[in-house]
């Protein structure tokens, strides 16, 4: 569907994607590091809940307090470090895996 160029005066975002958007707002990062939070902290709580794994038995396993772990599976607590990460991870018998794409 061809946009109209009136239809493009009146709104300056017909027609741009979500992340054009997000970059002329200034809030990509922050949207994607959000995202980013969430999806670790839902990969968490998924491999806990299939493993049968109780918050306070990993925290033990992790050698940290069941506030810090409260704070990983937090989606919205985007203070997050890579040590927690690769504890947790190795706690429940993975590995975290970070890789660089392209933007």
């Amino acid at each position: 569907m061809a946009t109209s160029k009136t239809a493009k005066l009146k709104n300056p975002h017909r027609g741009s994607s979500l992340g054009d958007f997000l970059k002329e707002e200034g809030i990509q990062e922050e949207v994607e590091l959000a995202a980013l939070k969430r999806v670790l902290a839902l990969q968490l709580a998924d491999i806990m809940a299939k493993r049968g794994s109780k918050k306070s038995d990993l925290a033990g396993a992790m050698g940290t307090s069941r506030a810090a772990l409260d704070r990983l599976l937090d989606p919205d607590c985007k203070s997050v470090t890579l040590s927690t990460l690769t504890r947790a991870a190795s706690a429940l018998g993975r590995k975290v895996r970070i890789d660089f794409v392209a933007a």
